[in-house]
């Protein structure tokens, strides 16, 4: 998969601008970053979020979600969302808000 800079700036404008957020290249597309814990990623075609295992169910009763796996188990509170619900600025900011608040209770990754 490649980069998708026009979700990358969607994503950005989701999240909105802070100093906690920052970003850089990861796992062939672009991951965000909160006080140096993932966040969310974007790559062409979709974006994963980070919502916690807590609010897991509730993301994947969105349009377009489904759960995240790698190497064929899956990631517990990580989701994709792909497809036609990728452009909805709703479900892509419900989605965003779930990770800031998710991420709002870790402790910061140190540099």
């Amino acid at each position: 998969m490649t980069r998708d800079t026009g979700l990358e700036a969607q994503l950005s404008e989701d999240f909105g601008h802070s100093d906690n957020l920052s970003g850089k290249p990861m796992f062939g597309g672009w991951c965000f970053l909160m006080n140096g814990n993932m966040l969310a990623a974007a790559r062409e075609g979709r974006a994963m979020f980070r919502v916690g295992k807590a609010a897991e169910t509730a993301a994947l009763a969105l349009p377009g979600t489904e759960p995240m796996k790698q190497g064929g188990r899956a990631k517990p509170g990580f989701v994709w969302l792909s497809g036609p619900a990728l452009s909805d600025d709703a479900i892509r900011g419900k989605l965003a808000g779930m990770a800031r608040e998710y991420l709002s209770t870790l402790p910061p990754k140190d540099a």
